[in-house]
């Protein structure tokens, strides 16, 4: 069980664990006050438990392809203060949209499977939650970019090489980036996430740098900032 400042999330059955890619997607994505929202691939359900507690009167959807790891999200769900706000469907999102084509979102975020083409880990929970297969994203981003409301967004987190991809297919399906976050563990070092944030609109993306430690295990006071509603030891 990990304990957020207003809910807790069990993690039983769920092949990816709570991590810093997901909460920091939960805590920086979405701007201005989004109605709809899609958590893609929910897991747990933190990301959606998140945007639930910053935007308090927006309904949310997730969606979730792995039977067990959906039954967990459903519970954390039923068990947070914003129960009524939260709908899960055990599903992909290929046939969550197939089942509800009116559906439109202001707000579209995913932590989704990055690992293309790369060694497949062992067991079929982790294979499914961080190996993305050929076409995946095309397929990803294509559904997105339908299902967007005119001024919506969509907010990935994605490894850079990963980003890079994502960032063609995006333009060819006519969105574009608005947003770029570069992630970095230390100031000096590489960026190893991006966030992403598209719309439908060209525009000149805004680009910024987060840094996550000072030094090994001491936190930057940009990412206590940001994550201090949400966890207990900020």
């Amino acid at each position: 069980m990990f304990r957020f400042k207003q809910f807790s999330v069990d993690q039983t059955g769920c092949a990816m664990k709570i991590n810093t890619d997901g909460v920091l997607l939960g805590a920086m994505a979405g701007e201005g006050e989004p109605l709809n929202i899609l958590d893609i691939g929910t897991g747990t359900g933190v990301i959606a438990l998140m945007l639930a507690q910053r935007f308090t009167e927006a309904k949310i959807d997730a969606v979730e392809i792995d039977e067990q790891a959906a039954g967990t999200a459903t519970n954390n769900f039923s068990n947070s203060p914003f129960e009524s706000r939260l709908t899960l469907y055990a599903k992909g999102f290929e046939q969550f949209f197939e089942d509800h084509p009116e559906k439109r979102y202001d707000l579209i975020v995913s932590n989704p499977p990055f690992y293309i083409n790369s060694l497949q880990s062992p067991g079929i929970k982790t294979n499914l939650a961080k190996h993305a297969a050929d076409g995946f994203f095309e397929r990803l981003i294509s559904i997105l970019a339908t299902q967007l409301v005119e001024q919506g967004t969509c907010w990935l987190i994605l490894p850079v090489d990963t980003a890079e991809l994502v960032k063609n297919l995006a333009v060819q399906h006519k969105l574009y980036l608005q947003k770029i976050i570069t992630i970095h563990s230390f100031k000096d070092d590489a960026a190893h996430r991006e966030i992403l944030a598209f719309g439908r609109s060209v525009a000149q993306p805004i680009s910024e740098s987060f840094v996550i430690y000072n030094e090994p295990k001491v936190y930057t006071e940009m990412y206590r900032n940001v994550l201090r509603d949400f966890l207990t030891i900020f």
